[in-house]
């Protein structure tokens, strides 16, 4: 899969895939996109409601992430532990991971004004996969190399980030069994959210027993999802 660097209207890069012809990011910005859509509408109003249960190293909380990518979702979530006590177990599940040719080249860092956090960039990239490794006190991560298809959920999750490729680029990862399975591994209380609001996505979230809700959206779209386990 050829992958290239591209500059989204926010400054900061996504890849391009040109063979599907996709984006791994919103042109309209991809620091701004990850963070409205998974940072603001998901990790911050889960840690509010449930601030008795992961503050104060009562966690930790886990996420599950569908796409590790580019790792900007990773390192935004890490940033935001710094910012508290809450700790936090981070699942990645990828079946192509991007090359550290590319990451080093990627301007998060920079934009993001955390230099002095270039290292656990570079570590989410290069740490090895299978394992879980604690980038700090508060933060590990466990990446999956496989597809969701095959990969074995085997822990439950308060959070999941599904930052898959878009319905029209990969209707597979967007179907029933998808999302029943999902469905089936988060803690009752606990959420998805996704950047994709089209009716069909919303539809099959609620078959499985999600409670959805829609969301202002980042810049460039119009709605967003949270949906949610009662």
């Amino acid at each position: 899969m050829l992958r290239t660097i591209i500059k989204t209207a926010d400054g900061s890069h996504s890849l391009f895939v040109e063979e599907l012809n996709e984006h791994y990011h919103s042109i309209h910005g991809a620091i701004q996109e990850s963070k409205h859509v998974f940072i603001d509408a998901g990790l911050k109003p889960f840690v509010i409601c449930s601030s008795d249960l992961y503050r104060g190293g009562k966690g930790p909380l886990a996420i599950l992430e569908i796409g590790l990518g580019t790792g900007l979702n990773a390192m935004l979530t890490y940033i935001e532990t710094q910012k508290s006590d809450i700790k936090i177990h981070y699942t990645a599940i990828e079946a192509y991971p991007v090359s550290g040719d590319l990451t080093d080249q990627l301007n998060y860092v920079e934009l993001l004004n955390a230099q002095v956090l270039q290292p656990v960039y570079t570590t989410i990239h290069a740490c090895e996969w299978g394992i879980p490794v604690a980038l700090s006190n508060q933060f590990t991560i466990l990446k999956i190399k496989n597809t969701l298809q095959e990969a074995v959920l085997e822990n439950s999750y308060h959070l999941i980030y599904f930052d898959a490729f878009g319905p029209g680029v990969q209707p597979e990862m967007w179907t029933e069994e998808i999302f029943a399975k999902l469905f089936a591994s988060v803690e009752s209380g606990g959420c998805l959210v996704t950047y994709c609001a089209k009716g069909e996505v919303k539809r099959t979230l609620k078959r499985v027993g999600f409670t959805v809700e829609s969301l202002p959206g980042p810049p460039g779209k119009r709605e967003m999802v949270r949906a949610r386990k009662n």
